[in-house]
Protein backbone atom coordinates (compact mmCIF):
# COMPACT_ATOMS: atom_id res chain seq x y z
CA UNK A 1 0.00 0.00 0.00
CA UNK A 2 1.17 3.51 -0.75
CA UNK A 3 0.82 6.36 1.77
CA UNK A 4 -2.70 7.35 0.69
CA UNK A 5 -3.97 3.76 0.64
CA UNK A 6 -2.46 3.02 4.06
CA UNK A 7 -4.04 6.14 5.54
CA UNK A 8 -7.43 5.23 4.09
CA UNK A 9 -7.09 1.67 5.40
CA UNK A 10 -6.22 2.82 8.94
CA UNK A 11 -8.93 5.49 8.91
CA UNK A 12 -11.44 2.79 8.01
CA UNK A 13 -10.25 0.50 10.83
CA UNK A 14 -10.25 3.39 13.31
CA UNK A 15 -13.86 4.02 12.37
CA UNK A 16 -14.73 0.34 12.87
CA UNK A 17 -13.19 -0.07 16.32
CA UNK A 18 -13.69 3.34 17.97
CA UNK A 19 -17.23 2.94 19.27
CA UNK A 20 -18.98 2.21 22.56
CA UNK A 21 -18.98 -1.57 22.01
CA UNK A 22 -15.19 -1.38 22.43
CA UNK A 23 -15.65 -0.51 26.11
CA UNK A 24 -17.30 -3.73 27.26
CA UNK A 25 -14.19 -5.90 26.79
CA UNK A 26 -11.54 -3.30 27.62
CA UNK A 27 -10.11 -1.99 30.93
CA UNK A 28 -11.36 1.49 29.95
CA UNK A 29 -14.78 0.24 31.09
CA UNK A 30 -13.65 0.61 34.73
CA UNK A 31 -13.25 4.42 34.82
CA UNK A 32 -16.41 4.66 32.69
CA UNK A 33 -18.35 3.64 35.78
CA UNK A 34 -17.68 7.06 37.31
CA UNK A 35 -18.59 10.68 36.59
CA UNK A 36 -16.42 12.61 39.08
CA UNK A 37 -13.22 13.77 37.38
CA UNK A 38 -10.94 12.63 40.22
CA UNK A 39 -12.62 9.21 40.38
CA UNK A 40 -12.05 8.77 36.65
CA UNK A 41 -8.39 9.80 36.97
CA UNK A 42 -7.61 7.54 39.93
CA UNK A 43 -9.40 4.48 38.58
CA UNK A 44 -8.11 5.17 35.08
CA UNK A 45 -4.52 5.35 36.28
CA UNK A 46 -4.83 2.21 38.41
CA UNK A 47 -6.56 0.27 35.62
CA UNK A 48 -3.90 1.34 33.13
CA UNK A 49 -1.12 0.46 35.59
CA UNK A 50 -2.28 -3.17 35.84
CA UNK A 51 -3.01 -3.48 32.10
CA UNK A 52 -0.79 -6.35 31.13
CA UNK A 53 -1.92 -9.89 30.44
CA UNK A 54 -5.42 -11.10 29.63
CA UNK A 55 -7.98 -8.29 29.42
CA UNK A 56 -10.58 -10.26 31.38
CA UNK A 57 -8.14 -10.78 34.24
CA UNK A 58 -7.20 -7.07 34.15
CA UNK A 59 -10.85 -6.08 34.47
CA UNK A 60 -11.37 -8.58 37.29
CA UNK A 61 -8.35 -7.21 39.16
CA UNK A 62 -9.53 -3.62 38.63
CA UNK A 63 -12.91 -4.56 40.08
CA UNK A 64 -11.08 -5.95 43.11
CA UNK A 65 -9.37 -2.58 43.48
CA UNK A 66 -12.73 -0.81 43.31
CA UNK A 67 -14.15 -3.12 45.95
CA UNK A 68 -11.26 -2.38 48.30
CA UNK A 69 -11.87 1.36 47.81
CA UNK A 70 -15.59 0.99 48.52
CA UNK A 71 -16.36 2.06 44.95
CA UNK A 72 -15.49 5.64 45.97
CA UNK A 73 -11.87 6.07 44.81
CA UNK A 74 -11.36 9.78 45.43
CA UNK A 75 -13.10 9.69 48.80
CA UNK A 76 -11.02 6.67 49.82
CA UNK A 77 -7.76 8.30 48.69
CA UNK A 78 -8.47 11.46 50.64
CA UNK A 79 -9.90 9.86 53.80
CA UNK A 80 -8.22 6.48 54.28
CA UNK A 81 -6.96 5.42 57.70
CA UNK A 82 -3.67 3.68 58.47
CA UNK A 83 -5.76 0.66 59.37
CA UNK A 84 -7.21 0.71 55.85
CA UNK A 85 -3.73 0.70 54.33
CA UNK A 86 -2.50 -2.04 56.66
CA UNK A 87 -5.41 -4.25 55.59
CA UNK A 88 -4.45 -3.76 51.94
CA UNK A 89 -0.73 -4.53 52.13
CA UNK A 90 -1.07 -8.30 52.31
CA UNK A 91 -3.68 -8.57 49.55
CA UNK A 92 -3.05 -9.99 46.10
CA UNK A 93 -4.04 -7.46 43.45
CA UNK A 94 -2.73 -8.26 39.94
CA UNK A 95 0.36 -10.27 39.12
CA UNK A 96 3.40 -8.40 40.45
CA UNK A 97 1.32 -5.35 41.43
CA UNK A 98 0.56 -6.33 45.00
CA UNK A 99 -1.12 -4.85 48.07
CA UNK A 100 2.03 -3.03 49.12
CA UNK A 101 2.17 -1.33 45.72
CA UNK A 102 -1.51 -0.42 45.90
CA UNK A 103 -1.12 1.08 49.38
CA UNK A 104 1.86 3.10 48.15
CA UNK A 105 -0.16 4.45 45.23
CA UNK A 106 -2.98 5.49 47.56
CA UNK A 107 -0.58 7.46 49.77
CA UNK A 108 0.96 9.15 46.75
CA UNK A 109 -2.45 10.01 45.31
CA UNK A 110 -3.36 11.57 48.64
CA UNK A 111 -0.32 13.86 48.54
CA UNK A 112 -0.90 14.81 44.90
CA UNK A 113 -4.57 15.69 45.38
CA UNK A 114 -3.82 17.77 48.46
CA UNK A 115 -1.75 19.99 46.18
CA UNK A 116 -3.59 19.61 42.85
CA UNK A 117 -7.21 19.50 41.81
CA UNK A 118 -6.40 17.15 38.94
CA UNK A 119 -3.61 14.87 37.74
CA UNK A 120 -3.57 16.90 34.53
CA UNK A 121 -1.43 19.50 36.31
CA UNK A 122 1.41 16.97 36.52
CA UNK A 123 1.36 16.11 32.82
CA UNK A 124 1.30 19.56 31.22
CA UNK A 125 3.43 19.90 28.10
CA UNK A 126 6.09 22.59 28.22
CA UNK A 127 7.12 24.92 25.44
CA UNK A 128 9.22 23.30 22.70
CA UNK A 129 8.08 19.77 23.67
CA UNK A 130 6.27 17.69 21.05
CA UNK A 131 5.37 14.57 23.03
CA UNK A 132 5.10 13.28 26.62
CA UNK A 133 8.74 12.23 26.97
CA UNK A 134 9.62 14.87 29.57
CA UNK A 135 6.08 15.19 30.88
CA UNK A 136 5.94 11.55 32.00
CA UNK A 137 9.27 11.89 33.76
CA UNK A 138 8.14 15.03 35.59
CA UNK A 139 5.03 13.14 36.68
CA UNK A 140 7.10 10.18 37.85
CA UNK A 141 9.31 12.37 40.01
CA UNK A 142 6.31 14.10 41.57
CA UNK A 143 4.18 11.01 42.04
CA UNK A 144 6.82 8.52 43.16
CA UNK A 145 8.97 10.84 45.23
CA UNK A 146 12.70 10.61 45.87
CA UNK A 147 12.82 7.60 48.17
CA UNK A 148 13.39 4.29 46.38
CA UNK A 149 10.48 1.84 46.57
CA UNK A 150 9.59 -1.41 44.83
CA UNK A 151 6.51 0.28 43.37
CA UNK A 152 8.59 2.55 41.14
CA UNK A 153 8.87 -0.27 38.59
CA UNK A 154 5.13 0.00 37.93
CA UNK A 155 5.46 3.51 36.53
CA UNK A 156 7.68 3.22 33.46
CA UNK A 157 10.28 5.81 32.51
CA UNK A 158 10.82 6.98 28.91
CA UNK A 159 14.17 8.30 30.15
CA UNK A 160 15.12 4.61 30.49
CA UNK A 161 13.85 4.04 26.94
CA UNK A 162 10.63 2.34 28.05
CA UNK A 163 7.70 2.66 25.66
CA UNK A 164 5.65 3.62 28.76
CA UNK A 165 2.70 1.90 27.11
CA UNK A 166 0.40 1.96 30.11
CA UNK A 167 0.90 5.64 30.90
CA UNK A 168 0.52 6.54 27.22
CA UNK A 169 -2.77 4.60 27.19
CA UNK A 170 -3.95 6.41 30.33
CA UNK A 171 -3.08 9.73 28.68
CA UNK A 172 -5.10 8.80 25.60
CA UNK A 173 -8.10 8.09 27.82
CA UNK A 174 -7.81 11.42 29.63
CA UNK A 175 -6.84 13.72 26.74
CA UNK A 176 -8.54 12.50 23.54
CA UNK A 177 -11.97 13.91 22.84
CA UNK A 178 -13.73 12.83 19.67
CA UNK A 179 -17.24 12.55 21.14
CA UNK A 180 -17.43 8.84 20.40
CA UNK A 181 -17.61 7.86 24.05
CA UNK A 182 -14.55 5.64 24.50
CA UNK A 183 -11.92 8.20 25.51
CA UNK A 184 -12.94 10.76 28.14
CA UNK A 185 -11.32 13.99 26.98
CA UNK A 186 -11.65 15.48 30.48
CA UNK A 187 -8.24 17.19 30.37
CA UNK A 188 -8.70 20.44 28.49
CA UNK A 189 -5.24 21.98 28.91
CA UNK A 190 -3.30 19.35 26.96
CA UNK A 191 -3.65 19.14 23.18
CA UNK A 192 -4.28 15.64 21.84
CA UNK A 193 -1.81 16.33 19.02
CA UNK A 194 0.97 15.46 21.51
CA UNK A 195 -0.34 11.92 22.11
CA UNK A 196 1.45 8.80 20.91
CA UNK A 197 0.36 5.21 20.24
CA UNK A 198 0.54 2.94 23.33
CA UNK A 199 3.20 0.59 21.99
CA UNK A 200 3.19 -3.06 23.03
CA UNK A 201 3.82 -6.39 21.34
CA UNK A 202 0.50 -6.28 19.46
CA UNK A 203 0.55 -2.70 18.16
CA UNK A 204 4.28 -3.10 17.49
CA UNK A 205 3.83 -6.23 15.39
CA UNK A 206 0.97 -4.73 13.39
CA UNK A 207 2.95 -1.53 12.82
CA UNK A 208 5.87 -3.56 11.45
CA UNK A 209 3.55 -5.64 9.31
CA UNK A 210 2.22 -2.42 7.76
CA UNK A 211 5.68 -0.93 7.36
CA UNK A 212 5.02 1.92 9.78
CA UNK A 213 8.15 1.21 11.83
CA UNK A 214 11.46 -0.57 11.21
CA UNK A 215 12.89 -0.87 14.72
CA UNK A 216 12.52 -4.33 16.27
CA UNK A 217 12.31 -3.25 19.93
CA UNK A 218 9.12 -1.90 21.51
CA UNK A 219 10.82 1.00 23.26
CA UNK A 220 10.56 4.80 23.42
CA UNK A 221 12.69 5.29 20.33
CA UNK A 222 10.16 3.18 18.44
CA UNK A 223 7.29 5.21 19.91
CA UNK A 224 8.90 8.29 18.38
CA UNK A 225 9.51 6.49 15.07
CA UNK A 226 5.81 5.62 14.92
CA UNK A 227 4.91 9.21 15.89
CA UNK A 228 6.60 10.51 12.76
CA UNK A 229 4.35 8.39 10.54
CA UNK A 230 0.98 8.60 12.27
CA UNK A 231 1.27 12.37 12.65
CA UNK A 232 1.49 12.57 8.87
CA UNK A 233 -1.85 10.71 8.72
CA UNK A 234 -3.51 13.07 11.22
CA UNK A 235 -1.40 15.72 12.92
CA UNK A 236 -4.27 16.84 15.17
CA UNK A 237 -5.33 13.41 16.46
CA UNK A 238 -2.56 10.86 15.86
CA UNK A 239 -3.53 8.55 18.75
CA UNK A 240 -6.82 7.65 17.07
CA UNK A 241 -4.85 5.08 15.09
CA UNK A 242 -4.37 3.10 18.29
CA UNK A 243 -7.90 1.79 17.72
CA UNK A 244 -6.97 0.65 14.21
CA UNK A 245 -3.72 -1.05 15.23
CA UNK A 246 -5.23 -2.63 18.33
CA UNK A 247 -8.27 -3.86 16.41
CA UNK A 248 -6.12 -5.37 13.69
CA UNK A 249 -4.07 -7.09 16.39
CA UNK A 250 -7.11 -8.58 18.12
CA UNK A 251 -8.79 -9.81 14.92
CA UNK A 252 -5.47 -11.04 13.43
CA UNK A 253 -6.77 -9.76 10.11
CA UNK A 254 -3.27 -9.30 8.73
CA UNK A 255 -1.89 -12.68 9.81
Amino acid sequence: MNFSELKDFLDEKYDVYNHLDFIQDDPVQIPHRFSLKQDIEIVGFLSATISWGNRKSIIKSAEKILDIMGNSPYDFVMNYSEKDLDSIKDKSIHRTFNGEDFAYFIKQFNQIYKENETLESLFLIHENENNFYHSIERFRQKFLGIEKHRTHKHVSSPYKNSSSKRIIMFLRWMVRNDNRGVDFGIWENIDQKFLSIPLDIHTGNISRKLGLITRTQNDWKTVEELDLVIRQFDENDPAKYDFALFGLGVTKELF
